[in-house]
């Protein structure tokens, strides 16, 4: 029986130090993918990235507030970042289908039960689910407070075995990641309380932080689903993660009930 697992990558792990989008990191990224389909892994994958595209693709002569930037940048950006998954994957004859989603979508009702309903006859053919919110339509208050809690809700939705949360730092750390001194927490039990060790900044180039990282973890943790925090620009990662866990550097927590 095939596992599910939903892969979200964050936009530090998908771009550079200046802003730009790291396309060889992408496409490193999906080379992993690919390989995960191929070991009886169903993806979906959660990715951040279209405000990074967007920008970089316009130069804009006036004025624009956060709400115009958002939505101007994310509308362009995310065309050319779904173009940028479809040639990657194509060369590994995987069909990939887009689905932009809002807070509002995850509300009981029909539109729960169509979203979910799409996602599972994409699965069911084949076919790779690549989310992201609607960013277009989605502002201040009903927006996620990132992809890390929108990976969440996709991965309580469709039942998967795992959430991977990809950044750009290796997980959790007794303090701040740059220290020496700081150690990695590789394994987080049920009903742990990390609060004290979580940097409060938010990342360069999205919208989270390790502080939804946790948030999200921890309640996704409570729905007996194993999370693991991991740096996306590591070589190799998703597959490290699968063949050699133990050595490779990742905080994971673990699901309620599964000892």
């Amino acid at each position: 029986m095939k596992k599910r697992i939903v892969v979200k990558i964050g936009s530090n792990a998908l771009t550079r130090s200046d802003g730009r989008l790291d396309v060889t990191r992408m496409s490193a990224l999906v080379d992993q993918i690919a390989w995960l389909r191929q070991h009886d892994y169903e993806v979906i994958l959660v990715s951040s990235g279209a405000v990074a595209c967007g920008r970089r693709e316009l130069d804009v002569s006036h004025e624009l507030d956060s709400v115009e930037q958002r939505q101007l940048f994310s509308a362009l950006g995310q065309a050319k970042l779904i173009g940028l998954y479809y040639d990657l994957f194509r060369e590994y004859h995987i069909h990939v289908g887009q689905v932009l989603t809002m807070r509002e979508n995850f509300e009981p009702g029909e539109q729960y039960r169509n979203q979910q309903a799409c996602m599972q006859v994409m699965l069911e053919n084949g076919v790779l689910p690549i989310v992201n919110e609607n960013d277009t339509v989605s502002v201040t208050e009903l927006m996620f407070t990132d992809n890390d809690e929108l990976s969440g809700l996709i991965a309580k939705m469709m039942k998967a075995d795992t959430l991977v949360l990809l950044s750009n730092i290796d997980g959790i750390f007794t303090g701040n990641p740059a220290d020496p001194q700081s150690e990695l927490i590789k394994e987080v039990m049920p009903g742990t309380d990390l609060s004290a060790y979580i940097q409060t900044e938010k990342s360069s180039a999205g919208r989270g932080g390790m502080q939804s990282k946790y948030a999200t973890a921890t309640s996704i943790q409570q729905s007996g689903i194993r999370v693991i925090i991991a740096n996306g620009k590591r070589e190799n990662i998703l597959i490290d993660l699968i063949r050699q866990k133990q050595t490779v550097p990742h905080t994971e927590f673990t699901p309620y009930g599964a000892h």
